[in-house]
């Protein structure tokens, strides 16, 4: 990915994915860049797919699969020649139709290379490389993105290696992929350990649930620790600290008792702003030596 929309600059999945919200009778386009890492000479077909999100994963469909967002995807170069390390921009552009239904879709702009099979060989095999698409339709403002942290399991393998599984739920109206890391103190003899990073995370539709899970080193001490998950899509971030003791080894252990739970900066940041201006509008009350009158609130919109 070579082009994000402005304002979705410091968004790390935006900068990786084709991520936006737009209204219907919209047309957007993406850079993209294609390289050749290889010391031959590759043709390299450029083409979009369609993708579902299905058991907290982002599936892509069989080969040339097609869906309601494939077509409305075309680019500018079908298939391009490079070099040995070679490179070259193509150019995505997306259409949606001004009859385009509420909701979200989700699909890949597939680069693929075949290699040529070995002689007297018949198996060719094919490699292809793409970026994501998750496109909200729809009239106004984009749906917030959220998501809740629930139950956290200690865990060990029949071979001993330690792990947890985190629940999470979409509780927002875009589609989520979740990562993040987790950090053990207070352990035995007030030991520390990790931070570990999500080994395996999921991707989320709006609703729906499921699990991420941290793999740590098999010398862990079973504890007890103090364990502070920390999970992030995007702009939006969750933490919570909970309580844990790794079982013995084949064993599934208690859930984590919850110590705390932790907002998001730009969620701290609003209840703060909403605190001095309560206080600003007591202050001025008092100086008026009257209560501060509410004014009717205007009801705006958003959109692109």
């Amino acid at each position: 990915m070579l082009e994000a929309p402005t304002e979705r600059r410091t968004d790390p999945r935006a900068l990786r994915y084709i991520v936006d919200h737009l209204p219907p009778g919209t047309t957007i386009k993406r850079q993209l860049l294609i390289v050749n890492r290889t010391d031959q000479t590759r043709r390299v077909d450029v083409y979009p797919a369609a993708a579902t999100l299905e058991n907290a994963a982002f599936r892509f469909g069989e080969g040339r699969a097609e869906n309601e967002l494939t077509s409305w995807v075309t680019v500018d170069e079908g298939s391009v020649e490079l070099g040995p390390w070679g490179e070259t921009r193509v150019r995505a552009t997306i259409t949606v139709p001004q009859t385009a239904s509420r909701g979200e879709r989700y699909g890949v702009v597939w680069a693929s290379t075949a290699s040529t099979p070995r002689a007297g060989g018949e198996i060719m095999q094919v490699h292809r490389v793409g970026v994501r698409m998750y496109l909200d339709i729809g009239p106004g403002g984009e749906p917030a993105s959220d998501f809740s942290i629930g139950e956290v399991r200690p865990a060990r393998s029949p071979e001993g290696e330690p792990s947890m599984t985190v629940q999470v739920t979409n509780t927002g109206g875009r589609a989520l992929d979740l990562t993040g890391a987790v950090l053990l103190s207070d352990g035995p003899a007030g030991s520390r350990a990790g931070p570990f990073p999500v080994g395996q995370g999921v991707t989320l539709a709006p609703g729906a649930s499921g699990q991420v899970i941290v793999r740590l080193p098999t010398t862990l001490p079973n504890g007890p620790w103090k364990a502070e998950v920390n999970l992030e899509s995007g702009l939006v971030k969750r933490s919570i600290t909970a309580q844990v003791t790794f079982p013995d080894a084949g064993q599934v252990g208690k859930r984590g008792s919850v110590v705390s739970r932790i907002f998001s900066g730009w969620t701290v940041a609003a209840a703060v702003v909403g605190l001095l201006l309560v206080v600003g509008l007591a202050m001025l009350a008092r100086r008026s030596g009257r209560p501060p009158t509410r004014r009717p609130r205007e009801r705006t919109s958003a959109g692109r």
